[in-house]
């Protein structure tokens, strides 16, 4: 019998977007961490897309950097071609996406945890969550992996992806294994469940990589990226990151393709009824796309590449799990892929993950203290979604071991916050993919003022240094100073000030008015000013942009200031933790389960659980408040 142990603060179990910011986060805290992978070589891997960002999904980027993660700075340096979403909209929906080069995205990320101190790297499957009754509560005490060997632990966090009892199904063939083939954890599922985890079954799929050799791009449209490269980090220096960048290109499915896929239909495990977990809504396979949008003669391909020493073009928008023959037949009716060569075949992958109910806001499992959960295994999808989840798993798993009070964001200070809110509160059937629209304050939670908004929480943690600090105050102060000149600075109606309004297609003045006034304009913007207003002085791109915005949308963000605060009453009136539901006469059954289920923190977050109505919501207040009273009385 094996008796090895090793002892630890903190163990990281899968080694994904989720598990490289929650140990990142753990180390830089200075507990002593482990992170576990079934493969070293998959740390940081890019199974599906090769890209980071896009709409919404860039938010939460640039949200994990203000707060001193990782995944920004490490796509600054292995980006392929760097792309701004959404531009002729508002700036509530800007959006960066930037094509990655897969290789170099894991390397580099590799290499980092190897550089880090109190960090350590062990290629293992756990398959042992080892727990110790602790004042009538289980307790983590550390974790077990194939070999026997125990590594003792104060906290763990689970990042174990699509991994755990996954199968991949490409048309009649099924084989156990986690994505790109890579060994599946099978034991851990079991354990989860003895330790009072419910898990349910959730799918995702991949389409096929192209031998680029193979592809004729004169037959589609070339996608170019920015002419000028905007970093996701806030730390980068914009200067260092221009670069020649590689293309996309743009293609289109057609009748043949559909009916292709409507003749084998009967051939593909979602509709054959092998696979038994539920799909992403908003990530459909081909598959779906062409029965549930039969109206539609065509659906947009990307073709995008892998790597900058890649032959492989991933193509996106036709993830499938039909067999290989009918793979082959469907995408060589694409413009272009006629007499293309698959690299790698599309699949579907099933996996177990947690089910709803089962997480506090914190990410620590309610079943076991000290277990901590996040990425794909918490029922979202996404490379970003998971690295927000595990930074702040890692985070919080760091606090409770320090002592310190739990990083907890709200729906009006992050997109981080929307999603952990969703994930935690709601009945999510489906995996979870964030999107602007869930964001009820988003003209507030935009992209470009992440670190006004969130650095100076990552420096509390200790994840972001004073120097950065100093930065952002003497940033703030610009921004502020500028503001204020352009509203005290008034330029007249005179006939210099009237040819140039007219030269930017905009009225003349009648009579004087602001600088700021004139920002108010669609057609103008402080920049475009710049030749009435010679006393200003140089100043950063990004106060620029701070602002225009603020200037721009004054009103409107007033009023969202305003929400936010009639949403702060809800969220800060906190429900007592010994409150017994059974006790509320008045609140519904559905309500009084649901309550018991989710353990709502606040009535806020009560009020968004689903089957929870504004009357229950309204008993549970005036209920509070007699038992306040009550609490106070016994003292």
């Amino acid at each position: 019998m094996i008796d090895i142990r090793e002892k630890y603060d903190v163990a990281i179990i899968g080694a994904g977007h989720a598990g490289v910011e929650a140990a990142l986060a753990c180390a830089r805290l200075g507990l002593e961490t482990i992170v576990f992978t079934v493969s070293v070589d998959s740390i940081a891997m890019m199974p599906c897309n090769p890209h980071i960002g896009g709409s919404s999904k860039g938010h939460l980027v640039r949200e994990i950097d203000a707060l001193g993660g990782e995944m920004g700075k490490n796509i600054d340096k292995t980006f392929l071609q760097s792309k701004m979403l959404n531009t002729s909209k508002g700036p509530a929906v800007h959006s960066l996406r930037c094509q990655a080069d897969k290789r170099e995205y894991s390397k580099s990320m590799r290499k980092i945890l190897e550089q880090q101190e109190h960090l350590t790297i062990k290629q293992g499957e756990v398959v042992e969550l080892l727990t110790a009754d602790v004042d009538g509560e289980k307790q983590i005490t550390g974790v077990k992996i194939a070999t026997g060997i125990i590594y003792e632990c104060r906290a763990a966090i689970l990042c174990t992806g699509t991994y755990l009892k996954a199968r991949c199904l490409c048309g009649e063939s099924i084989t156990y294994t986690g994505p790109n083939g890579l060994m599946a954890a099978t034991a851990l599922s079991a354990e989860l469940t003895k330790l009072g985890i419910k898990l349910r079954r959730f799918k995702t799929g991949t389409p096929a990589r192209m031998d680029k050799s193979t592809i004729d791009f004169s037959k589609m449209e070339e996608q170019f990226g920015d002419e000028r490269i905007v970093p996701f980090s806030f730390s980068t220096d914009p200067e260092s990151i221009q670069k020649e960048q590689m293309s996309c290109w743009l293609t289109y499915t057609n009748e043949k393709t559909h009916d292709i896929i409507r003749n084998n239909l009967d051939r593909s495990p979602i509709y054959a009824g092998i696979i038994e977990g539920t799909g992403p809504r908003y990530c459909p396979s081909i598959e779906d796309k062409v029965v549930k949008f039969s109206h539609k003669d065509r659906h947009q391909v990307f073709i995008e590449p892998e790597g900058a020493d890649s032959n492989e073009m991933y193509i996106d928008g036709m993830s499938s799990s039909l067999p290989e023959d009918v793979q082959i037949a469907m995408y060589r009716t694409v413009p272009g892929l006629e007499n293309c060569k698959i690299v790698r075949n599309a699949y579907a992958i099933e996996y177990d993950c947690l089910c709803p109910g089962e997480l506090k806001l914190t990410l620590e499992t309610k079943a076991v203290h000290g277990l901590f959960s996040a990425g794909q295994f918490n029922g979202s999808s996404g490379y970003e979604e998971a690295a927000a989840q595990g930074l702040i798993a890692g985070i919080n798993a760091a606090m409770q071991l320090l002592g310190k009070e739990p990083v907890i964001l709200d729906r009006s200070e992050a997109y981080i916050g929307v999603l952990i809110d969703d994930l935690v509160t709601k009945e999510n059937l489906e995996p979870y993919r964030m999107m602007t629209s869930r964001a009820e304050y988003r003209l507030l939670l935009r992209q470009d003022n992440a670190d006004i908004r969130l650095r100076r929480i990552g420096h509390r943690v200790g994840l972001i240094s004073d120097e950065v600090i100093q930065k952002l105050d003497e940033k703030e102060k610009a921004i502020a100073e500028e503001i204020q000149r352009l509203k005290e600075t008034t330029v007249g109606a005179s006939k210099n000030i009237s040819e140039f309004l007219i030269s930017c297609e905009s009225t003349p003045l009648k009579t004087g008015t602001t600088l700021a006034e004139l920002i108010c304009r669609p057609e103008l913007s402080y920049e475009k000013i710049a030749p009435i207003d010679p006393d200003r002085k140089p100043l950063a791109d990004d106060v620029i942009e701070q602002i225009n915005i603020s200037v721009k949308y004054e009103g409107y963000i007033e009023r969202q200031i305003r929400q936010v605060e009639q949403f702060k009453k809800l969220e800060n009136r906190l429900i007592p933790e010994d409150l017994n539901y059974d006790d509320v006469q008045s609140l519904r059954l559905e309500a009084r389960q649901k309550l018991k289920l989710y353990k709502p923190r606040s009535v806020g977050q009560a009020s968004r659980i689903s089957g929870v109505s504004p009357a229950d919501v309204s008993v549970l207040l005036i209920y509070m408040e007699q038992y306040q009273q009550m609490k106070k009385n016994e003292s």
